[in-house]
């Protein structure tokens, strides 16, 4: 059976598998939070916080020297904040506290209730540590609709690490082909294309393709289009 027909819809898939920051999650309402303080600084600090955290992800892996994602996110937050010189009192604890409840995209708790109606399992994948997922989850009121959180802590290295894909294969009992795999992060989401499962890219922030292995089945905007993809009505 192939991985799609001529109408676009992927076939054969038993569990929807997300990225969390960037994904189910927007890592700019930390910052946006905090408005009151930054002013027009707010997008430039979200811009370089999080080009940083996910650098320092790949630098810890390529080096064998992991450590967790509050740790790095915070490293990453105190470059910028460096950077840009912003030095105001309290503005790093409250940032790092409204990371813990970041706001989930608009479309994502009824895009996990279509899923689950239609009998696809769901879960998280992230880069996040275990206490920064669980806080995310339960500050959006999602844990009813979701099977399982993953963290890369179980594996120990970031992604695109192969660990990583693979931990859903065993948590979730089930083989690539019937997993579709969303992440906003274009090379995210080519490594898990590379990796066998299947790919919906959710351009959320207009990416250019990436020149490298694998491809996504689908690219969307939202993950509203999602269920229809995967087959739910």
């Amino acid at each position: 059976m192939t991985a799609h027909d001529d109408s676009g819809r992927l076939h054969g898939v038993k569990a929807c598998v997300f990225d969390a920051y960037g994904t189910l999650f927007d890592f700019a309402a930390a910052a946006r939070g905090c408005r009151d303080r930054l002013g027009d600084d707010a997008d430039r600090l979200t811009a370089l916080w999080r080009d940083k955290q996910l650098q320092y992800t790949w630098l810890r892996a390529a080096q064998g020297r992991h450590a967790d994602f509050w740790q790095v996110t915070g490293d990453a937050l105190d470059f910028a904040l460096e950077t840009l010189g912003i030095d105001r009192p309290g503005i790093r604890d409250r940032l790092m506290t409204l990371y813990l409840t970041l706001d989930p995209f608009p479309e994502v708790a009824g895009v996990l209730q279509r899923l689950k109606a239609g009998g696809i399992r769901t879960a998280i994948l992230s880069n996040g540590s275990p206490t920064m997922l669980a806080a995310a989850v339960r500050s959006a009121k999602l844990e009813p609709l979701l099977d399982a959180v993953l963290s890369v802590e179980d594996v120990g290295v970031y992604k695109p690490h192969p660990k990583v894909y693979q931990l859903a294969i065993d948590r979730l009992s089930v083989p690539a082909p019937a997993i579709s795999f969303q992440s906003s992060n274009a090379w995210d989401a080519y490594a898990a294309s590379a990796f066998g499962m299947k790919v919906v890219w959710c351009n959320r922030y207009g990416q250019r393709r990436e020149r490298l292995p694998g491809a996504p089945d689908h690219e969307v905007t939202t993950l509203s289009e999602l269920p229809a993809i995967v087959g739910v009505r």
